[in-house]
């Protein structure tokens, strides 16, 4: 009996101390701003999930999923230049660098550093970037915005559209994470 009453102590105790977050309706845009245009696309079909104990953070985003005001942009976006048949998927593997300096159990605001692997058109590199966690209630939301090169990631820019695609885009990323239970 003491040992079936120790179990189920330790095992309430580590199910409170390993918190885990996700969701699967976060946001991603981008901002591709050149001479002659500006284009935008928006994914609300983003994947999160946050290990508050370890720091451990996944993002997964679906390419098709990313909707613009034109519909030729958005089949331009998907063929030629992200191949989304190919490589249907972005992702971001990564850690929180900071993670002492977060209370996940205190409303506020703190900034989180994260260094990962970004895997964009098939290509993965080694990134770092910054941004912010705040709690509220429960409840985690977690914003950051940075740019990537399109070359970085293999994604070709064909000389008749230079003036209309920039070589650097800039990234929002914000989501909203429930506590799994």
């Amino acid at each position: 009996m003491k040992q079936i009453v120790l179990f189920c102590m330790m095992t309430l105790s580590m199910s409170l101390h390993a918190q885990k977050y996700m969701t699967k309706t976060g946001t991603v845009d981008f901002t591709s701003k050149a001479p002659l245009e500006t284009i935008e696309g928006k994914n609300k079909a983003v994947g999160c999930l946050l290990d508050s104990k370890t720091g451990t953070i996944d993002f997964i985003v679906q390419i098709k999923s990313f909707v613009f005001d034109k519909k030729l942009m958005q089949e331009h976006f998907n063929e030629n230049y992200m191949e989304s048949d190919k490589f249907p998927k972005a992702s971001f593997k990564g850690q929180i660098t900071n993670l002492s300096a977060i209370q996940f159990s205190k409303d506020g605001e703190y900034k989180a550093d994260v260094k990962g692997k970004l895997t964009i058109h098939g290509v993965t590199k080694d990134v770092s970037y910054s941004g912010k966690i705040i709690v509220r209630s429960g409840k985690l939301i977690l914003a950051s915005s940075f740019s990537v090169l399109l070359a970085d990631y293999n994604i070709a820019i064909p000389g008749a559209v230079k003036d209309k695609v920039a070589k650097e885009v800039k990234i929002n990323v914000q989501v909203s994470l429930d506590q799994m239970n």
